[in-house]
């Protein structure tokens, strides 16, 4: 039994210009800036700029909150590739631009950041990490869309004064939610593909991971999902981590959440786990929209 996480929301417009976010996460570990960030909106070129420390822009699961997943726990290529529950979140700066065209929605992202995360680690002041993304949305019907998107890290590690990592990540994710119907049924189709490249001392270590997830609302307040884990381990692509989980969620209100999961993983050492989950969620107060 654990009490995981509170998270504290502070959120507002400073003045025409400006809106401020910060999240503080507490733990039983400590208190912590899970993000914090002012947000410039009225920049020249229809530039949108954030600063402050942020959830790195790489792929999907990377910017999502824990209370905002679809699971329990995070896919297995997160834990191995991607720096886990911390994932790539630091202090930097971002900008983005939205582009329109009669056919799809574009957005393009560009980060720095100063190179203190899980993944990345800075060995000097000029040591920065850098990221990347161009996302893509289209609806294709009036019930459904489309969004992909691919994204690019790369930084240094704590292997060595000179060694880097650098991240490749393609994610797609269709949503169905017919309009008659929505309070009742819904459907959404997710996966992430990320490659790692990781230099060490001694070699250089290339690994891939992968998940693909599915969640289908089949009553008001009933969800229910499944997700397959495939990935490597930066350190040595020859260790191999895979397995699937079932989710089944009931939301009591919009304010709470009562989620089970049962994840049965075979980890590169020939160990089969088989886990049962359960989650407690719960909101008191507004609470600010997040990354769609």
């Amino acid at each position: 039994l654990e009490m995981h996480e509170a998270e504290a929301s502070f959120q507002a417009v400073v003045d025409p210009y400006a809106r401020a976010d910060f999240f503080l996460a507490f733990t039983p570990e400590g208190v912590e800036i899970e993000e914090g960030f002012l947000t410039l909106t009225s920049l020249p070129g229809n530039l949108l700029m954030k600063v402050g420390k942020l959830r790195g822009a790489f792929g999907k699961v990377n910017t999502t909150h824990n209370h905002t997943l679809a699971w329990v726990d995070r896919p297995q290529v997160t834990r191995n590739l991607v720096g886990g529950e911390e994932g790539i979140a630091d202090s930097g700066v971002s900008v983005s631009r939205l582009l329109y065209n009669p056919w799809f929605f574009l957005e393009a992202t560009g980060e720095v950041y100063r190179g203190e995360s899980s993944v990345f680690r800075t060995h000097a002041a000029s040591n920065l990490t850098y990221v990347g993304r161009l996302r893509g949305y289209r609806d294709i019907t009036e019930g459904s869309n489309l969004d992909v998107g691919t994204s690019l890290a790369v930084g240094h590690n704590a292997y060595g004064t000179d060694t880097t990592t650098r991240l490749v990540g393609i994610d797609a994710t269709f949503r169905y939610r017919p309009l008659r119907r929505a309070i009742y049924k819904r459907l959404q189709a997710r996966t992430e593909l990320v490659w790692s490249r990781a230099e060490q001392p001694l070699a250089t270590t290339a690994a891939f991971g992968m998940y693909a997830g599915v969640e289908y609302q089949f009553a008001r307040r009933w969800f229910l999902g499944g997700r397959y884990d495939h990935s490597e381990r930066a350190i040595d692509a020859s260790l191999v981590d895979k397995g699937a989980s079932a989710v089944l969620t009931f939301w009591p209100s919009e304010f709470s959440q009562v989620r089970g999961q049962y994840r049965r993983t075979t980890y590169a050492e020939r160990v089969a786990a088989n886990e049962v989950l359960f989650q407690f969620l719960f909101s008191i107060g507004a609470h600010g929209a997040h990354v769609f």
